[in-house]
């Protein structure tokens, strides 16, 4: 029998850590067979004649070890040797065992304790996979932030429909940044008590206020300011810029931000700054409707699919600086798409558009391409911007 058919005390801990990250999620719940009995190799006389100094190492190995679990010695009586002991097999009887022996016993005593703290006061977490599967969130939470989340899974099970905004709740330490940075845990844990609710939106789910979504606009027409008290640059809720009273001629949606900022007084204009995906709110604001709208977006998946989605509230929308020979004029200003979003029907898209969108799908010009519009020279921009609009000719508000 050569070395490596025998198992020595460094095999186990590695095996037993392989087991436990395998495991240990299954173990918090009470699932496993126990003991865990491993082999330790199984030597005969001809092994002990061939390698006896392979044999005698592996022995005194055993013999040697101060581990955690236990070694199951044999006697064997062989004619050529005499009798001998043979460490033939390792157990462990719990999972607490099996933490120790690789490092992990602080983590698990964390883990099972606040676990039977959860299901003691809430049973039905016993029959979900949910704990187990924060098992990081049990056993590596300090304790201000586990009894952060305990007394907000209380308060909320006690307050199911408290139609407060995450402020406004009386726990003790918490704050908005903290909740919103475990949405999915907290989202997750409610569904749980409240028995696999179907329902997985936070708010909807705990009972709370919504942060009204928050619209950034400029107007960039003087005479349309006037109807705003001169604001040129504003964010508000999207209820109070769908009541401002304004009549514009056109507006220009850019996703870029510093884009948006740097866009100059524009007759009869007012630009949108980065909707994203968030862009179907343009249907709840009713004087963006017939007017003459312009997108302007990166030159890459994402901004195709904001696109059709954009044109299907306003059939008129037309794109710019997002054709193909914007693209490939400006092949040194290329970055990196990573993902893509592709395979997406798009069917408000123009047979220009979709050549573009497929062609960076099927990766024609290059590797997940992109052409980020901030990237393009400002003074083309402009111009190409302008032209969209119906160039400088007078508008009917300013």
């Amino acid at each position: 029998m050569t070395r490596n058919k025998l198992r020595y005390p460094d095999d186990i801990r590695e095996f037993l850590s392989r087991r436990f990250s395998r495991q240990h999620r299954n173990w918090l719940s009470g699932q496993g067979q126990w003991p865990i009995v491993v082999s330790l190799g199984s030597p005969t006389e001809h092994d002990v004649t061939e390698n006896p100094s392979d044999i005698r190492t592996w022995i005194s190995a055993w013999h040697n070890w101060k581990g955690i679990g236990e070694v199951h010695w044999e006697a064997r009586q062989w004619p050529r040797l005499g009798p001998q002991r043979i460490p033939l097999r390792f157990s462990l009887t719990s999972p607490e065992q099996v933490a120790e022996a690789v490092g992990e016993q602080q983590r698990w005593a964390f883990s099972s304790e606040r676990y039977d703290r959860l299901t003691h006061r809430w049973p039905v977490f016993a029959n979900s996979s949910v704990l187990p599967r924060y098992f990081d969130v049990l056993a590596d939470y300090d304790a201000p932030n586990f009894e952060r989340l305990y007394s907000l899974l209380l308060w909320l099970d006690n307050n199911p429909q408290s139609n407060l905004y995450l402020r406004q709740l009386p726990v003790e330490g918490l704050d908005t940044k903290w909740v919103e940075q475990r949405k999915s845990l907290v989202s997750d844990l409610v569904q749980a008590m409240r028995g696999q609710s179907l329902e997985s939106d936070l708010f909807v789910l705990c009972g709370l206020l919504r942060p009204k979504r928050r619209v950034r606009v400029r107007v960039l027409c003087p005479n349309l300011r006037k109807a705003v008290g001169g604001v040129e640059d504003l964010e508000a809720p999207l209820e109070e810029v769908a009541a401002l009273p304004v009549t514009p001629d056109s507006i220009i949606i850019v996703e870029n931000l510093e884009t948006g900022l740097a866009l100059g007084d524009t007759p009869g204009a007012i630009a949108f700054m980065k909707l994203g995906n968030a862009v179907n709110i343009l249907a709840s604001i009713p004087w963006v409707q017939n007017t003459d709208a312009v997108y302007w977006g990166d030159v890459d998946t994402h901004g195709y699919v904001i696109l059709d989605r954009a044109r299907r509230i306003l059939p008129g929308l037309k794109s710019v600086l997002m054709d193909k020979e914007t693209l490939l004029k400006h092949r040194n200003l290329w970055g990196e798409e990573f993902p893509q979003n592709c395979g997406v029907e798009l069917p408000s898209l123009l047979g220009h558009e979709i050549e573009v969108y497929e062609g960076l799908c099927r990766q024609t010009w290059g590797r997940s391409i992109r052409l980020e519009q901030e990237r393009i020279p400002w003074a083309s921009a402009v111009q190409a911007l302008g032209k969209a609009l119906g160039g400088p000719s007078a508008s009917m508000n300013c």
